[in-house]
């Protein structure tokens, strides 16, 4: 079973990570941005943490798989992604921001278990991803800010 500390630093580091991406999502003024992706990630660090805590306590008792609770976030998130996402006359906003959330659920997923260095490329990689990618659409492709 886990100790205090590793719990304690599981969780704390699954609010930074998620905090930095959040960030960028607050910077752009999106409807989903700091606070809420830092609590999507803690949220989804602690059920992981749960997961392999009951796993841990049980596991000579009764057959148990630590995944099926992860699975259950993954389904929870998308609910929570759709509500983010608004479509009106000129499209589809929000889509971004979605999938943000989803990989947030995914970096407190990685972190609760304790796949550190997944959980720390897949926030650089999304860093990049919503940073530099904005950038490169806007030249390579002409297109104008459309989340707003």
């Amino acid at each position: 079973m886990l100790n205090d500390l590793e719990i304690f630093i599981r969780l704390f580091l699954s609010l930074i990570l998620s905090g930095l991406i959040g960030l960028e999502r607050q910077m752009h003024r999106r409807t989903a941005g700091l606070r809420t992706h830092i609590l999507v990630s803690l949220g989804s660090c602690l059920i992981m943490l749960t997961s392999l805590y009951i796993f841990a306590i049980y596991k000579n008792e009764v057959p148990l798989d630590p995944a099926r609770i992860a699975a259950g976030v993954i389904t929870g998130i998308g609910f929570l992604g759709a509500g983010a996402i608004i479509r009106d006359r000129e499209g589809v906003k929000g889509l971004t921001t979605a999938a943000s959330l989803w990989v947030v659920a995914g970096i407190g997923l990685a972190t609760g278990c304790g796949f550190y260095k997944a959980a720390l490329f897949t926030t650089v990689l999304a860093l990049i991803t919503l940073f530099f990618l904005r950038y490169v659409e806007r030249i390579m492709l002409g297109k104008e800010e459309q989340e707003k």
